[in-house]
């Protein structure tokens, strides 16, 4: 869950499957001069909109945070939980595309390949490897079935990575930040940096995209109370109205 706290002092409950989408619309409209079109380009698009689809199940009745008395962020997420949430995800993708599985399986990955838990012989560091491992066992099999270059499926992989950023930056308030995207393959990569132009709106230097701006959106629900028990907030949340969070991507003005 993306908990987006708003100007009112609300929260916006956005799920992670629909935060993803958000990445998926922007794989759609990537590709310029500087900027590689990415190939295959529906399957690379499918990954970005899919990456957190691990989370959609845990989105419909999520933990209540008891400190904030809303749910538990993707932040907040215990490690068992996320790792476990993160195993079956690219699987759930498999059948739909197995290239698009690979994608996710890497995006994974990557979140947890350098993760230190401070305690190389701990349940959680013991759990990680374990990850680790099993995604990198995912990603040969796929990579040898589709005899995908591993560079060109890493270059993917990491504007999966480039986007999932641009995608939650404005909902999360990571403004002005920086994120390497991948331009051409084999190429240094390019630094994007990511400043706010007002509520939920980016302007993006160097710009990636074909059209000079951009308007994506994606929808949660609004929490105004805080809530002492898991059911009560879980009751609220299902009563409360959608609504569409839209997001501004704009050049930087000379």
């Amino acid at each position: 869950m993306v908990i987006h706290d708003d100007s009112d002092g609300s929260v916006i409950c956005i799920g992670q499957a629909s935060h993803a989408w958000i990445s998926g619309q922007l794989a759609r409209h990537w590709g310029n001069d500087g900027f590689d079109r990415p190939e295959p380009f529906d399957e690379v698009c499918l990954g970005a909109e899919q990456h957190d689809v691990g989370m959609a199940e845990w989105d419909l009745a999520p933990k209540l945070n008891s400190n904030t008395g809303r749910p538990v962020s993707f932040m907040e997420m215990p490690l068992a939980t996320h790792l476990e949430l993160w195993s079956e995800a690219p699987r759930k993708v498999l059948t739909q595309s197995p290239y698009a599985a690979l994608l996710v399986s890497m995006h994974g990955h990557a979140l947890y390949e350098r993760r230190d838990t401070g305690e190389p012989d701990s349940d959680d560091s013991i759990a990680v490897k374990r990850f680790v491992s099993d995604q990198e066992a995912f990603q040969r099999d796929l990579l040898d079935h589709l005899d995908e270059d591993p560079a060109r499926a890493r270059h993917n992989q990491k504007l999966v990575w480039t986007l999932d950023f641009l995608s939650l930056a404005p909902l999360m308030g990571w403004v002005p930040d920086t994120v390497a995207a991948p331009t051409r393959l084999g190429e240094p990569l390019a630094e994007l940096s990511v400043e706010s132009a007002g509520v939920r709106r980016l302007t993006v230097d160097p710009w990636p995209f074909r059209d000079d701006e951009i308007e994506v959106r994606c929808h949660g629900r609004r929490l105004r109370d805080r809530y002492s028990d898991e059911a009560s907030m879980r009751s609220a949340l299902a009563a409360a109205p959608w609504l569409t969070v839209r997001v501004a991507l704009a050049r930087r003005a000379a």
